[in-house]
C-alpha cells in the first residue's frame, strides 16, 4: 500500500464512491414497480429480457437466434487517480453485457464534470482510462453526453449481441446448481478506507479494471444460463435476486467465499460504506445468517464495483462457494453455513 499524494483527490468531491452511491434496491424496486404499462403493447422486436427480475442488461431479439443487449452504468469517482476510474467505470460498464453472455460492440460515455472547479485535463485522463479498456475488449466508443455538474461522474451506455436462445439470466438457476463467484470481495470496504486515508490497494484496482470476459465465454461454453455481476447491491443482494427470481434458496459456503487483502481489517475499522448497511437492511428479512457476526454478513452484502460474475454452474477459474436448493416456504432465499 502506498499514499496518493496527488491533488485535488477525486474522491473528495464525490458523496459516495462507485457502485455504492447507487439507489437501494428497495427503494429502487418500488420505483420502477410501476414502469411495465397497463398492459401488452406492440413493438418491431421481442423482448427477451427487461424490468420483471432486474436483469443485468436488457435483451432484444431482432433476427433469429441473435438478440441486442443494451445497458448502461456511471457514478462518482471511486479512486483519486482519473486513469484508474476512467477504467473502473468502463468495466463495469461492459461487465452488463458479459453477464448476460453478450459481446459489446459499441459504447457511449456519460460525463458529469464540475468544470469551475476540476481541471478538464483530469477529464481527459478519466476518457482515456474508458477507452483503453474498451479498446481491450474490442468495443467502438464513439461520443457520449456530457453535462457541467458539481459533483464528477463517468460511465458508459454500451450496447451489445449474444446468442437469444443462450442468455445468461438472473431467473434460470435450478434445484442442485453449484454457485461461483469469478472476482474476490471487499471492494467496497478498500474504497472507501481510500477515500478516508488516501490509501492505495494495487489488488483491488487491478481486480476492478479486470474485464469479465474470459469468465462469461467460458459459462457459455459450460452450457451455464443463469449469472449475474456482483456491483452496487453485494453478493447478499444479487444472489437474493436471482434466488427470488429464479424460485429457489441459495446455501453460501461463506469459508469458501474469496476476500481480497486487507478487507475484513477494512470493515472492521468502520470503512464501511453506506450503500452495504442498506444492502444487508434489505436482504436481512430473507437472510439466515447461521452463526455469523454482523462484519461478516456486511462484507457479503458490500457494494461491489467492477465485482465479478455470479454462476449457477461450474467454470475452472472460479470458487463454488455454495449451490442453489428447493425454494424454502418462509421467504429465506439465502442461508449462510
Amino acid at each position: 500500500m502506498t499514499s496518493v499524494a496527488d491533488t485535488p483527490r477525486l474522491t473528495q468531491f464525490a458523496r459516495g464512491g462507485g457502485c455504492a452511491c447507487k439507489i437501494p434496491p428497495g427503494e429502487l424496486e418500488h420505483l420502477v414497480s410501476a414502469l411495465a404499462g397497463d398492459g401488452p403493447r406492440s413493438y418491431p422486436a421481442e423482448l427477451l429480457v427487461g424490468l420483471d427480475s432486474g436483469d443485468d442488461a436488457a435483451a432484444v431479439r431482432i433476427d433469429g437466434d441473435t438478440a441486442i443487449l443494451a445497458t448502461a452504468d456511471f457514478f462518482t469517482p471511486v479512486v483519486d487517480d482519473p486513469y484508474d476510474w476512467g477504467r473502473i467505470a468502463a468495466a463495469n460498464a461492459l461487465s452488463d453485457i458479459y453477464a448476460m453472455g453478450g459481446r459489446p460492440l459499441l459504447a457511449v460515455n456519460l460525463l458529469a464534470w464540475p468544470r469551475d472547479r476540476l481541471p478538464f485535463d483530469v477529464a481527459r485522463d478519466v476518457l482515456r482510462g474508458g477507452f483503453d479498456v474498451a479498446y481491450d475488449a474490442g468495443c467502438h466508443v464513439a461520443g457520449g453526453h456530457s453535462i457541467d455538474d458539481p459533483e464528477p461522474k463517468y460511465g458508459m451506455a454500451v450496447t451489445g449481441i449474444a446468442p437469444a436462445n443462450t442468455l445468461l439470466r438472473n431467473d434460470s438457476a435450478k434445484p442442485g446448481d453449484p454457485i461461483s463467484l469469478t472476482k474476490p470481495l471487499g471492494l467496497g470496504v478498500l474504497n472507501n478506507r481510500h477515500k478516508a486515508t488516501g490509501e492505495v490497494f494495487p489488488e483491488a484496482v487491478a481486480t476492478m479494471v479486470t474485464l469479465n470476459r474470459d469468465a462469461s465465454v467460458a459459462a457459455v461454453d459450460a452450457g451455464i444460463r443463469a449469472a449475474t455481476d456482483v456491483t452496487g447491491f453485494g453478493l447478499l443482494g444479487h444472489l437474493h435476486k436471482m434466488a427470488r427470481a429464479s424460485g429457489v434458496t441459495a446455501i453460501v459456503d461463506v469459508a469458501a467465499v474469496p476476500f481480497l487483502a486487507g478487507a475484513r481489517e477494512a470493515a472492521s475499522a468502520g470503512h464501511v460504506p453506506g450503500g452495504s448497511r442498506r444492502n444487508l437492511e434489505w436482504v436481512a428479512p430473507h437472510l439466515d445468517p447461521g452463526r455469523y457476526d454482523d462484519v461478516m454478513q456486511v462484507l457479503l452484502a458490500d457494494a461491489q464495483t467492477s465485482g465479478g460474475l455470479l454462476l449457477a454452474g461450474e467454470i475452472a477459474t472460479a470458487p463454488v462457494v455454495g449451490e442453489f436448493v428447493a425454494a424454502r416456504g418462509d421467504g429465506v432465499t439465502i442461508v449462510l453455513r
